[in-house]
């Protein structure tokens, strides 16, 4: 009604005002007739206006017409008559139950509404993200996150199946692969395909081991956006959680009613529909998702405006059944992304953190003092583990934290070295700054008050009993079960805001996590170390047994430390092995030192760290125990302080007398530990600088994997060393570009093994050197089958000295035709 009225007081304005005065005197009769000709002109105007604006909007709600109703040249009169009159026409197709086209005239016509529920939105998400809280000096203050933002290394390419390394150790073999065989991204331009790549790109998955940047990297995106500093192409980002997306597990939407839900501006504009618009929706942190993705069970929806189960939207929102005009991006843990089917994803990219140039650049940012800026780059590179986890920013923050009040508190005093002495460091900041914020006291005092051990304890105990659980985020169900109430919580996350966070959304219930994986690793550690130096009861035992008597002490230290090493080895995947490195540098004097006050009694003498690191040697020593574990049993002896093994082999090395074939597994494991601790880069691997041999082979894979280039010609090599390297290929981090297997029987059974691993969409080798390994047209069908599966790196093939017969070069040589394929050199000269 209220439009009706709006748009005749604009016509009878337009109506000839002369005509429309009446004269003083003038008779009644003569004001009515007067009065009716004024009317049978505005029934006109508005006749003919209705018309032409129907016809318009008819013209709009056509499929082929994208433009918005506006002119830029219209006046404030003929604007707001429209706008009128759209409002009117969306009312009368409402009733007439005619709900898909208002709701595509109210999208397509450019309102001041829409305006400014565009500027509203864009406006709240800028103050949402422009802010971050990050350092301890400025705990419970905003940072700009322009002013510390950092890039990232993201990469295209890899697939959604799941990694289940431990997040350290991806990180660290990540590390090792070469920019130049990957496609590398800017956060701006995540849904732009490669050159190549005609598809236009949909959905986008980013994995990223926790504290890699991939909230903070979203949040950058939309920054950017809201700012007016890229993709000013979208209408409409609408970034979500999934810690806020499960509150609403039990309760129904409507896809259009979920973004009004969270976005109020949208529902106060009046827009229903989002079809029109070019709308970016993200969903960050599936691993945290608690919702029933049933992707092969769900029902299809196709209508945004239809009500029903979160978990039910989402599925057909990925699926492409819901708002397929839209784009999705989500982000997740590695080991989370297989929740969502290959089918669903147009491209995958991976979040490799900080590289070596990008960590020097955030330090630079986080301090102002050159000479400290090159004490601490220089004093990380000479820790390997802590240069390896430095390529999280969350681990470069906590690092420049220790290292700040380390430089600041003591002059020239030692810096920690391994990764226990920095988390002890940053517990020991954390308490201080308790005392100092909270409690008054000066930073002189003693920092652990009954109040804050009691804390930790608390802390400690969630840590490890969630970290068994593989939790990461905690409710107060979990929080509850494990003995906190959510008032302690509340306190908890108060005054450690550093270690324990809680989180509450205007549409979330509270949560609680610890700021990285890391830190509630090591919280567990101290945990399960405090418990067994106070109690004697062993945690990591499924029968726990508790020793107090003296005699017995020093064997129950070495066994308590003996079982966790053996408990971390049975782990399938690798997820205590950070936790048992911390556990092991936790057993040192100088370490319990740090902790005064909060160990109230000390633990392990020199003599158990001896039988440990002797322990851990025998363990070495084992002909089953795989490289990765192997890798992680030297960053154990780092944390208790012994290279020996390590400067053993260093010393052959220098010397030039290291032999093979005398090396017993501990040292063929503290060779691969060394060749992939090297600061330089592994380029180019020659097999036969070690030895020619499949055995020699099999003990430096990892080694291979982290090379750019692999020389294994003349080795030695046969069908089973094609099934050794088929695992290479088949690794998604691995780094190799180029393979010589030239003069070795691998035989064509060889090479089908082979071609299997080159058939992975991840295998990045372009060149692969076959020459004279007794192939037949048998194996050319195998390459050209692999090939066609995987046609997009392999640049150089050569099969020269072998036996593949006509039929199998034309296989190949027809590949060198195809426009799939990007090979483009085929060698086969002097073939049998």
């Amino acid at each position: 009604m209220f439009c009706c009225i709006f748009l005749t007081t604009l016509f009878l304005h337009r109506v000839d005002q002369e005509s429309s005065e009446v004269a003083s005197g003038q008779s009644a009769q003569q004001h009515q007739t007067h009065l009716d000709s004024i009317f049978m002109l505005l029934k006109d105007n508005i006749i003919t206006f209705v018309t032409q604006e129907l016809k318009k909007i008819e013209k709009v709600l056509s499929s082929d017409f994208p433009q918005c109703l506006e002119s830029q040249r219209e006046d404030e009169d003929q604007r707001s008559s429209r706008e009128a009159f759209v409002k009117i026409t969306v009312d009368f197709l409402r009733r007439m139950k005619q709900e898909e086209l208002a709701d595509r005239l109210q999208s397509k016509t450019c309102t001041r509404d829409v305006k400014w529920c565009h500027h509203e939105l864009k406006s709240n998400l800028k103050n949402k993200f422009q802010c971050v809280f990050e350092g301890i000096s400025k705990a419970g203050n905003p940072t700009l996150l322009n002013q510390i933002y950092t890039e990232l290394y993201i990469t295209e390419g890899g697939t959604a199946e799941v990694n289940d390394e431990h997040e350290v150790r991806q990180i660290e073999t990540a590390s090792r692969k070469p920019d130049s065989l990957e496609a590398i991204i800017k956060q701006q331009d995540i849904f732009k395909a490669s050159l190549g790549r005609d598809e236009p790109i949909r959905t986008v998955l980013t994995k990223g081991v926790a504290g890699i940047g991939k909230t903070v990297l979203t949040q950058k995106y939309t920054l950017d956006w809201a700012e007016g500093k890229a993709n000013q192409d979208i209408q409409f980002i609408f970034p979500f959680t999934f810690r806020e997306l499960n509150v609403l597990k039990e309760e129904k939407f409507s896809l259009v009613e979920l973004v009004h839900h969270f976005f109020t501006e949208t529902k106060e504009a009046g827009i229903c529909s989002f079809e029109d618009f070019q709308v970016v929706f993200i969903f960050d942190g599936l691993d945290e998702c608690r919702l029933p993705l049933d992707f092969h069970k769900t029902t299809i929806l196709t209508d945004p405006r239809k009500s029903t189960s979160v978990d039910v939207l989402l599925i057909n929102l990925i699926r492409g059944k819901l708002l397929p005009s839209a784009r999705l991006w989500i982000t997740t843990r590695p080991a989370a992304a297989n929740q969502i089917p290959p089918d669903c994803i147009d491209m995958v990219t991976d979040i490799r953190g900080f590289t070596d140039s990008q960590k020097e650049e955030y330090f630079r940012k986080r301090f102002r003092d050159r000479k400290q800026i090159r004490r601490i780059i220089s004093h990380i590179k000479t820790s390997r583990s802590l240069h390896i986890m430095c390529h999280i920013p969350v681990f470069c923050w906590i690092t420049a934290t220790v290292l700040e009040d380390v430089l600041e508190t003591r002059e020239g005093g030692q810096l920690p070295k391994t990764v226990t002495g920095m988390y002890i460091h940053f517990l020991v900041v954390q308490a201080k700054v308790k005392k100092v914020k909270y409690d008054g006291g000066a930073e002189t005092d003693p920092h652990w008050s009954p109040e804050s051990r009691k804390m930790i304890e608390s802390l400690g105990k969630l840590a490890f009993d969630q970290l068994q659980k593989g939790n990461l985020i905690f409710y107060e169900s979990d929080l509850t079960e494990c003995g906190i109430d959510i008032r302690s919580a509340s306190v908890y996350s108060g005054v450690f805001t550093q270690i324990f966070k809680e989180e509450r959304g205007l549409y979330q219930d509270t949560v609680f996590c610890f700021i990285h994986l890391s830190v509630q690793e090591f919280l567990a550690a101290l945990h399960v170390h405090l418990t067994f130096i106070n109690s004697g009861l062993n945690l990591l035992e499924e029968q726990q047994t508790t020793s107090k008597n003296s005699e017995t002490r020093e064997s129950a230290e070495k066994l308590f430390y003996q079982s966790a090493v053996d408990k971390a080895l049975q782990s399938p995947n690798g997820h205590l092995d950070l936790f048992l490195r911390i556990l092991l540098g936790l057993s040192l004097q100088t370490n319990q030192t740090l902790l005064r006050g909060l160990l109230t009694q000390t633990g392990s003498s020199s003599q158990t760290n001896q039988e440990t690191v002797q322990y851990i040697k025998e363990k070495l020593s084992e002909e089953c125990l795989s490289a990765e574990k192997s890798i992680n049993l030297f960053h154990c002896l780092n944390e208790l302080n012994d290279r020996s093994l390590v400067e053993e082999i260093q010393q052959s090395l220098r010397s030039g007398s290291l032999s093979t074939d005398k090396l017993s597994p501990a040292q063929w494991s503290a060779l691969v530990f060394i060749l992939l601790s090297s600061e330089e880069d592994l380029d180019v691997f020659d097999l036969k600088k070690y030895s020619a041999s499949e055995e020699a082979l099999l003990r430096l894979l990892p080694v291979v994997k982290a090379s750019n280039k692999a020389l294994l010609s003349g080795c030695n090599l046969s069908e089973r060393s094609c099934e050794i390297l088929c695992s290479v290929l088949n690794f998604q981090f691995s780094s190799l570009g180029e393979l010589d297997l030239s003069n070795n029987d691998l035989r064509d059974s060889g090479v089908k093994l082979l071609s299997s691993g080159l058939k992975k969409s991840y295998c990045t080798l372009e060149y692969l050197n076959l020459s004279g390994c007794l192939i037949t047209e048998e194996g050319c069908t195998s390459l050209a089958s692999a090939l066609s599966s995987n046609p997009s790196h392999l640049r150089e093939l050569d099969l020269s000295y072998n036996h593949p017969g006509d039929s199998g070069m034309k296989l190949l040589s027809a590949g060198l035709k195809d426009p799939g394929w990007r090979l483009d050199t085929l060698r086969y000269g002097d073939n049998v």
